[in-house]
This record gives structure tokens, sequence and C-alpha cells, in this order.
């Protein structure tokens, strides 16, 4: 697969799981609108436990299906994967519901216990479709996949809209009319959650003939040797997700505010987290392509040749992401403190959330390496370590800083496992990445940052006819000027590109 495809596979991949993500982004907002932070924190706090319940769920086993589809039978592969997770799946959400009450105790949700309860049952119909999910991605069909994600998020849109835009005014006017009884107000925004539910089952429906593909044979031999390579990467998954959700996760543990003070600052670290998703939304849609692209890349000779070109293009477009989210941070704060102004104290928060992104998104590339030569325990300690490093600048960072230390222990993290992964992958599998170019390119965007933001806005008064056009007139300016230097810098990297290069080279392209 070359470079040109893994791009068209990003693009069916990337253009609907954007228009997904962004919609998913629209619902987070809406609820930002209709709630308060201290009335929004419940719902940061559940999508903080859902991702490490969808880890330990599916361990490891979408990354494991695409290793050993290159070597093994796929059908016998796959029946025996499905198998593996059904019956887990069913296993883990009765071992949930008998311990639902600590669980609700520990993640401090004991006002809306309810609130768990359909969690767990997003994770269940979520993990089900997992392996099916991935067989579309393995046999590149990215048309079903792209309809399936595009249409269970307009569901759950629709859900939403329905519960607080139709069902709560026909409750206001008449409780005991039709519509009005589809609305309870002491659920809130737990409505969000509901919705969510219905659209994951739907999810599991539309995958039908995948599941009807599927025969009830299991290779016991094969499932062992495939849990040997995948039980690391449940530590890998497991770390990651305390890196990504655990600050959000513990806030109100380790922080020494009053519980409403604590409720607030959760809100509003949780509408500012969202802003620096934009980014990390690339890096998943990315790594939807990139990950089958990997393993089948592995076997021709260049791979590492071709790793080092998809490493370059993959930062720059992070770089490009990072300067239009931090150099316009006015903007974008409109979206979630248009209606609540308290959610815009934390806009400061979001470029450093941004940049540690973009180490995660290198990370995550970097990481090709311990799974192409099977040292997955190696890829596993290195998330350990930078597990630790959160958990331990959390505890000493946010009863000081509040979310601006969660914030900076998040960036730390990432930037060491960044690192790490980077020199050992050297040492046992080389690929020749253009590091020195690469930190430039990201050290350059930081210093536009830093200028824009500490030198020429703070000379401005705000939100004046002067500060518009200097504010934004200089974000546009810098995004030139980098856009100036990557045309110059990369111009015969570009022009091989298919499309791009004839519009910046005339004449035979370079070989």
């Amino acid at each position: 697969m070359s470079i040109k495809k893994l791009a068209g596979q990003t693009l069916w991949y990337g253009i609907p799981r954007i228009v997904s993500r962004f919609l998913n982004f629209g619902i987070s907002l809406l609820g930002f609108r209709l709630f308060d932070p201290n009335g929004s924190y419940p719902y940061t706090q559940i999508y903080a436990v859902i991702p490490f319940l969808n880890i330990l769920f599916t361990y490891g086993l979408e990354t494991s299906y695409f290793r050993f589809a290159q070597t093994h039978d796929r059908q016998k592969l796959y029946n025996t994967l499905n198998i593996s997770i059904i019956v887990s799946t069913v296993l883990f959400t009765i071992l949930l519901f008998i311990f639902k009450t600590p669980l609700t105790d520990f993640i401090e949700m004991q006002k809306h216990p309810e609130f768990v309860t359909w969690m767990i049952w997003i994770v269940f119909f979520d993990t089900l479709y997992t392996i099916p999910m991935a067989k579309l991605r393995l046999e590149e069909r990215p048309r079903k996949y792209a309809f399936i994600n595009v249409f269970s998020v307009l569901l759950n849109i629709s859900l939403v809209v329905f519960f607080y835009y139709v069902a709560k005014p026909a409750y206001e006017a008449n409780p005991n009319s039709l519509l009005g009884q589809f609305f309870d107000p002491k659920i809130g925004i737990g409505y969000f959650i509901i919705s969510n539910i219905v659209a994951s089952a739907v999810c599991l429906l539309l995958l039908y003939k995948e599941f009807m593909s599927f025969r009830f044979e299991f290779d016991k031999g094969l499932w062992k040797e495939v849990m040997r390579y995948s039980y690391p990467l449940i530590v890998v998954g497991f770390g990651g997700m305390i890196n990504e959700m655990l600050s959000r996760l513990v806030y109100q543990k380790v922080s020494t505010a009053s519980v409403a003070q604590r409720e607030f600052e959760l809100g509003v670290f949780g509408a500012n987290y969202k802003l620096a998703v934009l980014i990390t939304i690339f890096i998943q849609i990315f790594r939807l392509a990139a990950e089958p692209f990997f393993f089948n890349q592995s076997r021709h000779e260049g791979a590492q040749k071709m790793y080092a070109r998809v490493m370059k293009f993959f930062v720059i477009a992070c770089c490009f992401m990072f300067l239009v989210v931090s150099l316009f941070l006015d903007a974008w704060k409109v979206l979630i403190a248009s209606k609540h102004p308290a959610y815009a104290e934390g806009i400061h928060i979001v470029p450093i959330l941004s940049m540690g992104s973009v180490f995660l998104g290198i990370y995550y590339n970097l990481s090709v390496w311990y799974k192409l030569t099977n040292r997955n325990m190696t890829g596993a300690y290195i998330t350990i370590a930078g597990a630790l490093i959160t958990i331990g600048l959390n505890i000493i960072l946010i009863p000081k800083f509040k979310y601006m230390g969660a914030a900076w222990a998040t960036f730390t993290c990432y930037a060491f496992m960044m690192v790490i992964s980077y020199v050992l992958g050297q040492k046992h599998y080389p690929i020749p990445y253009p590091k020195k170019k690469l930190i430039t390119y990201m050290v350059i965007c930081a210093l536009f940052y830093i200028i824009h933001e500490k030198l020429i806005t703070p000379a401005l008064t705000p939100h004046t006819a002067i500060f518009y056009y200097v504010y934004y007139g200089s974000a546009f300016v810098f995004l030139g000027l980098f856009s100036l230097l990557i045309l110059k810098v990369e111009k015969k990297e570009l022009q091989r590109l298919p499309y791009v290069g004839k519009y910046l080279y005339r004449g035979p392209r370079p070989a």
C-alpha cells in the first residue's frame, strides 16, 4: 500500500469520522449550553470512565486481529475472536452489575447511580461490534464503516434533540401529555447517555451481515497465541486511558476545594478538554487507516522509509491543526461559553492539551516498532511509566494549580512517552525519521503561539475593533508564514504527492 492509498483510506475513514466526531463534539457543546459547569460534571465523569471499560472489555483484540490476519486463516481468526469477546463481554457485564455500588462510590456518582447502569450498557454494545467493525477495516470496506459511524451519531443527535427540544417543552406544558411522558427533569444531562445507548445498540443491528458470517468455531491454540500477543496491549491501553482520562476521573478526589467548587472546576476542565480534542479527532481517524497499513507495509522492502514519510506528513498536519486551534482561541471559546461564560475561564489550557495531543499522535506512530517486533511488553512498560507520571503530577499539581496542573500533567506524560518510545524504537527497529526537522516545526509552532498570545494579545484592549483586527490578522499571518515554510522546505516531497504535486511543480515530477 502506497502513501497515496493510505491517504485515500484515511479520507474514506476520515471524512465520515470527522463528520461523526464533529457531530459528537456538537452534542458535547449542546450539553455545555444546556447545563452550567456544575450540571455538566456527571457527563464529564461518566465519559472519563467509559474508555477504561472499553480497554478492559476489548483487551487488545482489535489490534491482534490485524496482526494475525496477515499469517492465519482469516475466517477461523474472526470466529475465534468473536467467540472470545462475546463470552468475556457477558461475564464482564455481569461482574460490573454485581459490583455496581462500589463502582458508583469510586467515581462519585452517588447522585446518579442510574447513569452508571446506562454506562455499562453502552460499553456492552460497543464491545460486541468491535471485531465486526475491525473486519470492515481489514477488508478495506470503508463505505459501510463510514455509514454505520455517521448514522449512529446522527441517531444519537436526533434523540438528544428530541428529549431536550421536543419532550422537555411538552413536559413543561403538560407533564401528562404523550410527548411529555418521555421527559423526566430529574434525569438532567442523563438523556445524553440514554441516547448513546440506543445509538450503540443500533450499530450492532446494522452489522448483522458480519455477524451472520460468524460461525461457532473456536481454535484454542490460535486463541492462546493471540492472547500472548494481546495481553501487553491491555496494559498499553489502560495506561493510555490513565494518561488521557485520569485527570478528569480523579479531579474531585485530589482537589482540596469544596464539593461545589470541585464540580464546577471539573465541568470547566471537561469543556475545554473538548476543544483540544479537535486534534485528537485527526489522530484517531489516521490510526483507523494507519494500523492495517503498517502491518501490511511491513512485508515490503523499504517499509522503514515509508514509515518515516508517513510520520513527516502526520507531524506537519498536526502542526497546522495546533496553530488553527491555538491562534484562534478567542473564536473557539464561543463554542463552549456562548451561554455560560464561566466555561471560558479554562481556555488557556487548550494549547497545552493540544500540543500534548500532538505528542500522543507521534507516540502512536512510533509504536509501530514494538508491534512489528512483537515487543508489546516494552510498549506496556512505556505506558505504565507514563501512567505513573500522570498519577504523580495530578496528585501534586491539581491541588495547587487546578485544571492548569492537570493540563501540564497530560503534556509532560505524552512528551515522556514520545521521547522514550523514539529512543527504544531506534535501538530495536531503526526508522530514519527526520528528527531535527520535525522538532523544528513543532518549536516554531509553539513560538508562534507564545508570540501571539503572550506578546500581542496583552497589548490590546479586549473585544474592541482594533483587538479583532490585530488578533485575527496576526493569527492569519503566523499561519501563512508556517505554510510558506513548509512549501519551501518540503517542496520536493510535496511535488511527489498525487494531485497536490501538479499544483506546486511544473514539468516532470521527481522520482
